[in-house]
Formats: structure tokens, sequence, C-alpha cells
């Protein structure tokens, strides 16, 4: 698509990146700042007219919220007010999976922080997408040029 990346990974900070190393799961107080820091990002993308794509492990509503809205998301549950910042039009893919198989790609990344361990607890924290949530839900079972493919269809 030729669109900015950015692997949400790379901007945890390392108090959350020891965290997990040591087989800590992450609460939401660990989150909300790293998931503010990414919302500005694509603020800051949005206000340049550039299109963006984050991967991200936004597991519960509240954090695909505070991509969307930033802090004013987690001070309200209601939709952010047109003005200054109106909410970012992001559309949310699904990867969704057996365990199996997410873990077996796990244990093939080598040198990342959050160790295989922890996956278990990320499946007990997600909240899948529902509506009225901007998603697609696309199987990790369908091969990679699939899922591309698909995910390209949505967004154009």
């Amino acid at each position: 698509l030729g669109w900015k990346f950015y692997d949400a990974d790379d901007y945890h900070p390392l108090q959350n990146k020891k965290k997990m190393a040591e087989g800590i799961p992450l609460t939401d107080e660990d989150r909300i700042p790293w998931l503010c820091a990414l919302h500005d990002i694509l603020r800051r993308e949005d206000l340049s007219r550039q299109d963006a794509i984050l991967a991200c492990s936004a597991l519960k509503k509240m954090y695909r919220r505070v991509l969307i809205s930033g802090a004013s998301a987690i001070e309200s549950n209601q939709p952010e007010q047109p003005g200054e910042n109106p909410a970012l039009k992001i559309l949310f893919v699904h990867l969704d999976g057996p365990m199996d198989i997410i873990a077996g790609r796990l244990e093939k990344r080598r040198g990342h922080f959050m160790p295989p361990e922890l996956l278990k607890s990320q499946f007990d924290t997600l909240e899948p997408p529902s509506a009225p949530e901007n998603f697609i839900t696309i199987s990790l079972e369908k091969s990679l040029p699939e899922i591309v493919l698909e995910i390209e269809s949505a967004i154009l």
C-alpha cells in the first residue's frame, strides 16, 4: 500500500518490556500510557494526511477506544464530540486463530521480549471487536497472501 508501518511493540516503555520478559502480564495501567502514545502517532499521521498501519494487540474494546480518541476515551465512555480532535477513523483488523497456531508462531519468534507463556493471559484479556466498532475479522488459518488480499480489499 505504500503506507507508513508502525509496530506498537517498538513503543512499549522499558518497564513494560521488562515486566513481559519476566512473564508478568501487563495491566490496564501499564497499557494506557502506551496506547495514548500510539494514538498520538496515529493522530500525527492523520493531521499530515498520511495513511498508516499499526500492528498492535489492542485486546480490549477500551484499548481500541484509546487508539481512536486518545486519553479522552478513558475519562468518558461517550463517543468523542466534534471539535478540535475528532475521533480517528480506524479499521481494526482482528486476526483470529486458535491458541495452538499462535503459540507455534510465538515459539519461532527470536529476540522478542514477550515470552510465549504470556499468550494465555492475552487470550484471557481479549474482547473480540463487535458492532458498532469498525473492524474485520480474518482467520490466521489462511495463507499470508490470502490474509493480505483480504485486508487490502477491505481498505480499498
